[in-house]
């Protein structure tokens, strides 16, 4: 029985001190203040878009948060204990966030239409200040990440955050000028229903990711049936059983099976090469690439008196 590692990262490593962590405390000072801000803003002015971008920020400071901490754990190395260190602290994070923006984006459909029928009086000066205030704050964090989004998940994904909540508050904007400018009260209806359409798409594919890495579903994009294929297509190959493939965090897909090969492959040393090509080809030849893989190479015999629970296929 042989088993094969792969143990090459799929992901850039976090910055140093001083690069990526800088830019995204910068960051995160920056929306943290929009988040201060506009939540005394939203209580002062009764105001469900300043509400509804305060909700908005607060998830985005927190993704923000999550990116720091992840750059700071993901240079711990594993243990015994935590064989894949905190890689996963993320997608449980993330989980959260999505029930918080889901949670936020439905109250906010459900209150903008109710304050259309009946809009209240929102004080448009005041609601100007606070939305220029969190555009501005925005702005700078924006420019701050934009050179380095490219760098890797953890930056793109902070960049995407801010530039999302920058939209809320232009929002936010836009509603205050035209309350005061023709003193249509529903402008603010209208700029919370448009931060809950922002809100809800991000939210539901946030929920559907987080769920897929939990339950450890095969990553998307990796047919398990067409791995099988080229596996089996392997000269001496005989069968591919206990395929299983999932998600650890981000950028970081694991795929495990037992192969069944001919009998002299163990006797004439051809098991080592077969474990390489293997190896290659999950590496090689599908839409995710994946590094990670462990592969328990057997004869029909060993097969035979496996269990057949949780087998796939």
């Amino acid at each position: 029985m042989g088993a094969g590692h792969d143990h090459r990262p799929t992901v850039p490593e976090a910055g140093r001190p001083g690069d990526h962590r800088r830019r995204l405390w910068i960051a995160f000072g920056l929306t943290a203040t929009i988040v201060v801000a506009q939540g005394i803003g939203a209580v002062v002015t009764g105001s469900l878009a300043l509400l509804t971008d305060t909700v908005h920020a607060l998830t985005d400071a927190s993704g923000l948060l999550v990116a720091l901490v992840a750059a700071t754990l993901m240079l711990r190395p594993a243990d015994a204990r935590r064989t894949w260190g905190f890689r996963r602290i993320e997608v449980i994070a993330a989980l959260g966030q999505a029930a918080l923006l889901t949670a936020v984006g439905v109250y906010a459909a459900v209150e903008g239409v109710r304050r259309l029928l009946e809009p209240p009086e929102i004080p448009a000066g005041e609601l100007l200040f606070f939305g220029a205030v969190g555009l501005a704050a925005n702005v700078v964090a924006i420019t701050v990440l934009a050179s380095s989004r490219g760098a890797n998940f953890n930056m793109r994904a902070a960049f995407l955050e801010v530039l999302n909540d920058a939209l809320g508050s232009l929002g936010v904007i836009v509603a205050a000028i035209v309350i005061s400018t023709t003193g249509f009260q529903q402008a603010d209806a209208v700029a919370g229903l448009f931060i809950a359409a922002l809100i809800l798409p991000r939210a539901f594919v946030l929920l559907r990711e987080t769920t897929s890495v939990l339950m450890e579903f095969a990553p998307a994009g990796l047919d398990l049936e067409e791995v099988r294929r080229h596996i089996l297509a392997l000269d001496h190959v005989k069968d591919v059983h206990d395929l299983h493939a999932s998600t650890v965090a981000t950028g970081l897909p694991t795929l495990t099976a037992h192969v069944v090969v001919d009998d002299t492959c163990f006797t004439d040393g051809h098991a080592a090469e077969m474990l390489e090509d293997i190896r290659a080809c999950v590496a090689e030849h599908f839409e995710v690439s994946i590094h990670h893989s462990t592969f328990q190479m057997e004869t029909e015999r060993i097969a035979a008196h496996e269990p057949e629970a949780c087998r796939y296929p």
